[in-house]
């Protein structure tokens, strides 16, 4: 187990390694919940994310072992460039396996922090192991991504900087994959102030530490794919099992659609750019499962903003579409002058912009003399849409909603 005096030092150590990243106070999040709600933006943090805490003690830990050896690392892509960065900064070389699936722009992120990366391994529970193996053979100090003491002390810094900052917070809600993360925090946060709930946000898609809890130890799940790729580990950490059952008050699941959703109004309201691991205590704080009393301090840990850019555009466009933001339809119009131009006229007087536009003219059973029309629409929300398919049918339009 580890202990709060383990963090302090670990916070001196790791000092002039990372960034203090800001709290920050969401007047928009506070006044839809009701609540004061705070922001720990990690996603600032050098790295992308918060996995360079962990990386830099261990490696500050054992730093005449490495500077001769080296260090190795599995990761599918936050815990790689925080090792990268550590290993980087203490002038050691790093070996980063990361599985075949890997993002391409993780992999190049990783390269250019200056870290080897080889691709092996269908899983990350396979990438670890033979990450293992490779540092165990070259006599090298293996850097695990959650399920190292070392590594969840460095994580739990994240937790002294918000008591620092905010003494008295009611709840603190902690993305969660294999445990380490939540496990540093709940160890400083519930020293200090026992009262303080420490809760756990895990993705419906993969519920490991819920599943532990549940059965009272680690148990490996099968892995769907999410949009949080960053917390899909299919079985928590054996060390930080023990801690999450004795420390962390609950784990609530949250789903692809509040994932999403949270990630776009964090982006819309906020300007800030989380991934979905990152974006996870938004989502719970907004869905259904976790209700807040009126007036409880509440701090989000947002761990990461390192989201593909490819990724990031089909997941903004879904979280809009959840909030009716975004109309997708199809109708048919004849195929004459002037027709499609009577069409765009309507919507420009209903309000809505027109983000795509895609024209059909060959389809089987179209008629010759029809072409169908595919429109994406910028709208104001669900009453907007239901006014301009109406407005529109009125018109004597069929309108098909896609």
């Amino acid at each position: 187990m580890i202990s709060l005096s383990d963090i302090q030092i670990a916070a001196r150590m790791i000092k002039s390694n990372i960034l203090r990243t800001p709290l920050v106070y969401s007047p928009t999040f506070s006044k839809m919940t009701g609540a004061e709600i705070y922001l720990k933006l990690e996603n600032l943090q050098r790295g992308g994310s918060f996995k360079i805490r962990g990386a830099s003690y261990k490696i500050q830990l054992h730093l005449e072992q490495v500077r001769q050896n080296g260090v190795v690392a599995a990761s599918v892509g936050n815990h790689a460039q925080g090792v990268a960065l550590a290993a980087s900064a203490a002038n050691v070389p790093a070996t980063i396996v990361m599985p075949t699936w890997t993002s391409i722009t993780k992999q190049e992120a990783t390269r250019n922090y200056g870290a080897e990366v080889i691709l092996q391994g269908d899983s990350l529970l396979e990438s670890i192991k033979i990450g293992q193996d490779l540092a165990s053979k070259s006599r090298r100090l293996f850097i695990h991504p959650y399920d190292d003491a070392d590594v969840t002390i460095g994580q739990g810094t994240i937790g002294l900087e918000i008591l620092e900052e905010i003494p008295d917070p009611d709840w603190i809600l902690v993305p969660v994959g294999g445990g380490g993360l939540i496990a540093g925090i709940a160890t400083g946060v519930k020293t200090i102030r026992p009262q303080t709930q420490v809760i756990g946000i895990q993705a419906e898609a993969c519920p490991s530490a819920y599943e532990a809890l549940k059965f009272g130890r680690p148990v490996r799940i099968e892995n769907k794919n999410s949009i949080a790729d960053a917390i899909m580990v299919t079985e928590v950490g054996e060390s930080d099992f023990h801690i999450l059952r004795d420390k962390v008050d609950n784990i609530i699941l949250v789903s692809e659609d509040q994932i999403a959703e949270a990630i776009t109004l964090l982006f819309e309201r906020k300007k800030i750019l989380a991934e979905g691991g990152g974006a996870v205590p938004l989502a719970a704080l907004l869905g259904s499962s976790l209700k807040v009393p009126n007036g409880h301090r509440v701090v989000l840990v947002i761990s990461g903003g390192n989201v593909d850019s490819l990724v990031l555009d089909k997941i903004v466009r879904q979280g809009l579409r959840l909030h009716g933001r975004l109309m997708q339809l199809s109708l048919c119009i004849e195929d004459v002058p002037g027709s499609l131009a009577r069409v765009l006229s309507l919507i420009a007087g209903y309000g809505a912009n027109v983000v795509h536009i895609y024209h059909a003219r060959n389809e089987k059973g179209l008629p010759i003399d029809h072409t169908r029309v595919e429109l994406e629409l910028e709208t104001r929300g669900f009453d907007h849409i239901e006014k301009i398919k109406t407005s529109m049918e009125n018109q004597g339009y069929k309108i098909k909603m896609r």
